[in-house]
């Protein structure tokens, strides 16, 4: 399979080009990309060395690289189009029609995306992030009654990177909850959770990919045998329909997917926007 270079450019942390940039290139499944980021460029030399760098690229591939750029000054902008490659302007695609829309001259100011000038919002992914872990698999805070919403599913499931992203991303309060032999034996859930009904929602995987999962991380011992990983998610399944919590599959989502199903499914808002 052909491999291409795509750079992504920007003059802070390079995670819009990113994101755009990789959304864009999965599209397209005939190719490799070789994927580099170039951030923090602001200043005309470092300009002038990411050019030096896309050249070498360019001279030394049989095809040009792709740049993906979200640079908003116009000088370190003029200099990166000199260089030698398929030049994608992101805020040139959509910043002069917003503006025309708007009727406003954009700020051309680095930084506004991702940087501290909305310190409130700052402050709110902070405290969420907290707040998700002190609340970690049932962790000694256990302040539920603050919670937006409470994961509840087998170990290794992805409740806690979930939470964590849902914190740093938006803002959400969210805590999880490890279900364990205790809850499978009995059939029910704590009562501790029963009061927080309508906030659970509960992550599911395929015993193949839990299985999987466990071996990299405690490959000894029944934790990560076939037997054990079938039983528990056989057993969570029956308390998320018992008790009708809705849940998702994780197996084949990323993070991001997981987050967005939640928030879409509970209608939890968003404190804070990314």
């Amino acid at each position: 399979m052909d491999e291409r270079t795509a750079y992504f450019l920007s003059d802070q942390t390079g995670v819009t080009a990113e994101t755009l940039g990789h959304s864009l290139l999965t599209q397209f499944n005939s190719r490799n990309f070789r994927q580099v980021t170039l951030p923090f460029i602001d200043s005309e030399d470092k300009a002038r060395e990411a050019v030096r760098k896309i050249n070498e690229t360019a001279r030394t591939s049989p095809q040009r690289p792709i740049i993906f750029s979200t640079l908003v000054q116009d000088e370190f902008r003029a200099i990166v189009r000199e260089a030698d490659g398929l030049h994608l302007d992101i805020f040139d695609v959509f910043l002069e029609p917003l503006g025309a829309e708007l009727g406003e001259q954009p700020t051309h100011e680095p930084g506004r995306a991702h940087g501290m000038s909305d310190i409130d919002a700052y402050m709110k992914r902070i405290e969420a992030t907290n707040f998700a872990l002190a609340n970690d698999d049932g962790g000694i805070s256990r302040n539920y009654e603050v919670a937006d919403v409470i994961l509840v599913g087998v170990s290794r499931s992805g409740k806690t990177p979930t939470c964590l992203y849902l914190a740093l991303q938006y803002g959400v309060y969210a805590a999880n909850y490890p279900l364990t032999d205790e809850e499978f034996e009995s059939g029910r859930l704590p009562e501790i959770l029963i009061k927080q009904h309508k906030k659970l929602f509960g992550l599911t995987i395929t015993p193949e990919r839990l299985r999987q999962i466990r071996k990299e991380r405690r490959a000894l011992g029944k934790y990560s045998t076939a037997q054990q990983v079938r039983f528990e998610i056989r057993e969570a399944e029956k308390l998320f329909r018992r008790y009708s919590i809705p849940y998702v599959d994780t197996t084949e989502f990323s993070i991001e997917e997981i987050a967005s199903r939640i928030l879409d499914s509970t209608g939890v808002e968003r404190r804070v926007r990314p």
